[in-house]
């Protein structure tokens, strides 16, 4: 039944939504007169209104009805009268003839700013991985100068996504679906804001897996009422036990989310939800840090702890402020419930902090306006990695340095340094000190010398041994995972190995193009004279090789750029492509045009041929050849392709084997003796590299030749040079070794 578009605009119902925000604004915020708090909040609301007079949304309510509901997810974060007012506000210069200096006059700069922000983040379009690094870049700017920012955005993203369904185009919903689950969702758990994490994920997994979604919840369903009988009786027998003083302020308990379960139940391959023993928690509050122990204390001597299951962030907070004791028992009612329970024990203000993150720790003055709604506790590391990354490296930088998981390693004197997970001892060093990493010798951790590539586990204590005259390593870019390391090896090697970053950036382009294009570069390096739409001289082309060499950039970065010459091309045998798979006919006169899963600029259906010349069939390492008719399918090897444009060329795989990782071909020397072998495997597999091939002969000095064929399922170009320095290390015979292939 089609919705009927109204005549007239009743306000009555929204009206009564901004009563019921001015009501709860009040509860939280004690110091701020209501009268103050409904008059800010009024006033907002009343200029939004009538700047959106007149439009709909596409369930035809008023569109006013938008930035309202979007308030009022956002006071789950007890925000400040500026944010309200943003968040009220934050449409308008957008979809209205007002403009920010407008709102600048009326409501001040803070207001102007957050709004100003909002309107810069509308404008992005999530494409994908390195698609929109420059637009992502200036919300993340947006971000570090006002975190406030990212609250409304939050919020109005949530909205959105709960309305989501009134959009009629099915991709376009999937494509802001996908990038809230990758670049939104993220955000608030980096901020600690749980609350949104989760309900941003949750209506993502409905669009994305609907299948899934609805499964999920309906084994949820199930045992909902086991559940319930469950936490009922563990309440009262929890409070029965506590000891005498030891307040219980708050028994509650949470359930995974659908999105949470499925993620897991995909990594551990469980086919049903209650496969999962962590499935829901118990959360015990108490009013202090020592009680907290106390009712740990009791809980292990009642009843079996789960070995390595325990987790002290009291001790050890998160990155993002959360603290909490996590343990996980056995025993709980067992004729309820056969699997471990695992149990939370936190103060009041630390199940605040659990919930809303960053935004626990606002303080309001009188007027409602925020003391500290500027100071983000990850708001430096953010800006370190504006002003240093390269547009190429800058997602890498922040999903390592903002969304990753984080651990804790020790100074020898019990200094706590907190860095991302996969860190390694050359990120401690110049996490410690710059002059530290510049010149690290040896790392120890927990007394025993390890390569300095090793990951570093929680908990860990490291010692590292200067020696001033070392200097940072080429090599260490490919492992390190701070942006202070990063930067700091990067500005060394361009100062001084200049020549040595080219060499390395055309080997790195030479056997990506070897492996996806069968080509080289040549002396002038002439494949690089238009690279990001500039015509480059020979310094232009070295610095790509540089960037190339120390890591700023990906080749396939640059092959891109180099291709998109076929670009418009492309998208005309896209639109192509679409018209036969609709019509389901032969397009043109030929009835070679066929239409197997090939994979050409990566993009599907997109009309095709095989080339005469060397008649590929499926499965060949093949590669793309755009002509005015289409597409020409080459095998990778074939000779005619050696006088032809390179920028007609266009990747082509078919799917599903699409060639990943690199192969290596290497040569090591060692002295003859038993162990050796052993010692050398033991290394493959710490650095996940497979053995392919394998072939040794003793030469006339007793030495034994081994030449390896290797495989890794990353294309790192600095692997070899990883894999010298821990042979070194780690087999007092090896002699000495060489790279013979990579591609």
């Amino acid at each position: 039944m089609t919705k009927e578009i109204p005549t007239t605009t009743d306000y009555f119902h929204i009206n009564m939504l901004v009563k019921s925000i001015i009501d709860e604004v009040a509860q939280y915020m004690k110091n701020t007169p209501k009268e103050v708090i409904a008059e800010e909040i009024q006033k907002a609301y009343i200029y939004a209104r009538n700047a959106h007079e007149g439009q709909m949304r596409k369930s035809w309510d008023p569109y006013i009805l938008h930035p309202v509901e979007a308030t009022r997810e956002l006071l789950i974060l007890r925000p400040d009268i500026v944010t309200i007012q943003s968040c009220l506000l934050h449409d308008v210069p957008e979809d209205t003839d007002k403009t920010v200096e407008d709102i600048r006059a009326v409501f001040g700069d803070e207001v102007a700013y957050i709004t100003a922000g909002m309107e810069k983040l509308s404008n992005l379009k999530y494409r994908g991985e390195e698609r929109t690094i420059g637009s992502l870049r200036k919300m993340f700017i947006a971000m570090s100068e006002d975190v406030r920012v990212i609250f409304v955005k939050l919020a109005d993203r949530l909205h959105n996504m709960k309305t989501i369904e009134f959009h009629p185009n099915k991709e376009k919903r999937e494509r802001i679906a996908l990038e809230t689950l990758n670049v939104y969702a993220p955000i608030a758990d980096r901020l600690g804001i749980f609350d949104f994490k989760e309900a941003l994920e949750t209506e993502c997994f409905k669009i994305l897996y609907p299948e899934e979604y609805n499964r999920i919840k309906e084994e949820l369903s199930v045992f909902k009422e086991a559940q319930e009988i469950f936490v009922t009786k563990v309440k009262q027998l929890i409070i029965d036990t506590m000891p005498e003083g030891v307040p219980i302020v708050d028994i509650s308990y949470r359930v995974k989310s659908p999105w949470s379960i499925y993620k897991k139940m995909q990594r551990k391959g469980y086919e049903r939800v209650q496969d999962l023993y962590d499935l829901f928690a118990l959360r015990i509050i108490t009013d202090s840090v020592h009680h907290c122990y106390d009712i740990l204390g009791t809980i292990h001597t009642i009843w079996t702890p789960v070995p390595k299951r325990f987790k002290d962030y009291i001790a050890l907070p998160k990155e993002n402020g959360y603290q909490s004791l996590h343990t996980t028992v056995v025993g709980i009612f067992h004729e309820f419930r056969s699997q471990p329970t695992e149990i939370q024990i936190r103060t009041l203000a630390m199940h605040r902090q659990a919930e809303i993150g960053v935004a626990a720790h606002f303080a309001y003055s009188e007027t409602g306006q925020s003391k500290t709604a500027k100071d983000a506790y990850w708001a430096a590391e953010l800006k370190e990695i504006l002003d240093n990354s390269e547009d190429s490296d800058f997602m890498t930088q922040m999903k390592i340095g903002v969304f990753d998981d984080r651990i804790f390693a020790f100074t020898p004197r019990g200094q706590i340094q907190v860095l991302p997970k996969g860190s390694t001892p050359v990120d401690f060093a110049y996490s410690v000190h710059s002059d530290l990493g510049d010149h690290i010798a040896v790392a120890r951790v927990n007394g025993r010398v390890v390569p300095l590539d090793y990951e570093l586990r929680n908990g860990e204590s490291v010692e590292i041994v200067m020696d001033k005259n070392r200097n940072p390593s080429i090599t260490w870019l490919s492992f390190v995972k701070t942006t202070r390391a990063r930067e700091s090896i990067k500005a060394y090697s361009n100062r001084t190995n200049r020549d040595q970053l080219i060499e390395k950036g055309r080997f790195i382009l030479n056997a990506h193009l070897l492996k996806h294009f069968n080509k080289t570069l040549d002396k002038d390096l002439s494949l690089l004279k238009i690279i990001d739409g500039k015509t480059l001289d020979t310094e232009g082309r070295e610095n790509v090789l540089v960037q190339l060499g120390n890591l700023s950039r990906k080749p396939s970065s640059v092959t891109r750029s180099m291709l998109e010459n076929s670009s418009s091309e492309l998208h005309k045998l896209k639109e192509l492509g679409e018209q036969v798979k609709k019509e389901k006919k032969i397009p043109g006169p030929k009835s070679e045009w066929i239409s197997l899963e090939l994979i050409i600029g990566g993009e599907k259906h997109i009309p095709y041929r095989f080339a005469h010349c060397c008649e590929p069939k499926v499965g060949d390492k093949v590669v793309g050849y755009i002509t005015r008719n289409g597409v020409n399918i080459h095998k990778i090897d074939c000779t005619s392709l050696r006088q032809k444009d390179f920028d007609r060329y266009i990747p082509a795989y078919w799917e599903g084997m699409k060639a990943q990782g690199l192969h290596i071909r290497a040569e090591m020397v060692f002295e003859n003796k038993i162990g050796v072998l052993k010692s050398l495997t033991e290394i493959f597999f710490l650095m996940r590299i497979n053995i392919d091939e394998m072939s040794a002969h003793t030469d006339t000095d007793g030495l034994s030749h081994i030449v390896f064929s290797l495989k890794t399922e990353e294309e790192d170009y600095y692997l070899f040079e990883r894999l010298m320095e821990r042979v070194k290390l780690s087999i007092g015979e090896f002699k000495e070794g060489k790279l013979l292939e990579m591609k």
